[in-house]
């Protein structure tokens, strides 16, 4: 659980500035579920530079609360929490200093997203909370004010806990909770997890990452994990202590995150994922009359396939699927050098006589062309639109001339209508043909799927 704040002060000398508003919001990794703010009245002038930077001065301040009469309900808000804030060193000390003059002993661990954004947005040229959510794309009001600063840097705590694939923010917090004994019953672990779309992680009590899983109802698998009797089920039982999730609402983000942070974490009851071989692909080849055929030949790296496959039987299976079952064209198998011509495949509409020549080649191959475009990334740029993690949100995964670049979600109200945009906001993901796979699969099992060609 994390609280993430902001306060501002008076301005004025070290270890003497006053709290004049505190905003502050608990956490717990996938929503907000308590939040205090408030005006603070620090019983002490603002600077005026202060005054001109927040709008926040000395009258608006008369009547609001001191700060021994909001401190409890910071204790109660904040109890159990992280404390995360951007440049927390800041406000952890005024905070604690506050309470240090009421005679009460602060204390709390915590969280910088200055830091973090340091460490997990290398990229980005300025990591100031104003410029650094603007180049992300995060909305923004109210700046220099404890409400917008704060719920701002919620949005960017949140993008931050996406990026650290290697999760060492989660895995810090359980070996804090470990240390305090705490030791829930699997019975409550399921009750806490939703039955939504995402990825689940299953921790021991020191931290330890045992198991990734993805599903589309989180809380159904894991209780089949709970309640399973084969060898995994029993490791799984014995040894989690909690479980952790992320909502990715869309499946093939869940899928795309489950191939690569297994790799990534490498979670001792996963199976190693090992890199996949794929030794036939289909290719396109003219024949002499200049008829495009599909063939399924062994894997060339200097051509350039429209899908890869794990073995023969699965290729000859998907070419299978994809012409005509009942007038399928011999030569494209490779069986039959008699046959001229080929059948054109059946998803596209079935054949228009290009085997007795009624089709010209131009007509024929542009129709194939369509279809591997439809079929195939390779060395296109797209966007695939796919559900969000809310009614009012969409994901996106992008492909740049045929390498998979990563996801990222955004809000309805902030269409994404600009690769650069997209850019800042994305979570970077390892291509390789493991996921180019699990993305030609996607696509074509989800017809309904929108893409934007760029």
């Amino acid at each position: 659980m994390y609280a993430i704040l902001d306060i501002e002060t008076t301005g004025g000398q070290f270890n003497e500035e006053g709290i004049t508003e505190i905003a502050i919001y608990r956490f717990d990794g996938h929503e907000v579920t308590d939040q205090f703010i408030s005006l603070v009245n620090p019983e002490k002038p603002i600077q005026p530079f202060v005054v001109k930077l927040t709008g926040i001065n000395n009258a608006m301040l008369r009547s609001a609360p001191k700060f021994y009469e909001v401190a409890k309900r910071i204790i109660e808000i904040t109890e159990g929490c992280i404390l995360v804030a951007h440049n927390a060193q800041f406000d952890y000390r005024v905070l604690r200093t506050e309470f240090k003059n009421l005679g009460y002993n602060f204390e709390k661990q915590t969280l910088c997203t200055v830091e973090l954004s340091q460490k997990l947005l290398p990229e980005q040229p300025s990591h100031s909370l104003g410029k650094l959510v603007r180049s992300l794309g995060i909305p923004m009001s109210d700046r220099h004010r404890a409400t917008g600063d704060a719920l701002a840097t919620v949005q960017l705590f949140k993008l931050l806990l996406q990026k650290d694939t290697e999760k060492e923010i989660v895995k810090g917090l359980i070996k804090t909770e470990g240390q305090k004994g705490i030791s829930p019953r699997l019975l409550d672990i399921i009750e806490g997890l939703p039955a939504i779309t995402g990825l689940y992680y299953i921790y021991k009590e020191d931290g330890t990452l045992i198991y990734i899983g993805k599903s589309r109802n989180i809380r159904k698998r894991v209780n089949q994990h709970f309640t399973g009797s084969t060898k995994k089920s029993k490791r799984i039982q014995r040894d989690a202590f909690t479980v952790t999730y992320e909502e990715t609402g869309s499946e093939l983000i869940a899928l795309l995150k489950e191939c690569q942070e297994i790799k990534v974490n490498k979670p001792i009851l996963n199976r190693a994922q090992k890199k996949t071989v794929y030794p036939f692909s289909l290719y396109t080849e003219k024949d002499k009359d200049g008829y495009l055929a599909l063939k399924i030949l062994k894997t060339d790296g200097r051509k350039k396939e429209i899908i890869s496959f794990t073995g023969a039987l699965e290729a000859k299976s998907a070419l299978f699927r994809i012409t005509d079952k009942y007038k399928l064209c011999q030569k494209i198998n490779g069986m039959d050098p008699s046959v001229k011509q080929a059948c054109f495949p059946y998803e596209m509409g079935g054949c228009n006589g290009a085997c007795i020549h009624k089709e010209t080649p131009q007509e024929y191959n542009a129709r194939v062309e369509d279809f591997i475009k439809a079929n195939s990334f390779l060395n296109q740029s797209i966007i695939i639109i796919d559900r969000g993690r809310a009614i009012d949100e969409r994901s996106a995964v992008l492909i740049e001339n045929g390498v998979y670049k990563g996801y990222a979600f955004f809000n309805l109200n902030y269409q994404v209508n600009k690769i650069d945009i997209l850019k800042n906001i994305l979570i970077p993901m390892e291509n390789n043909q493991d996921v180019k796979k699990i993305i030609q699969d996607y696509i074509r099992k989800k017809k309904a799927l929108k893409t934007i060609r760029f």
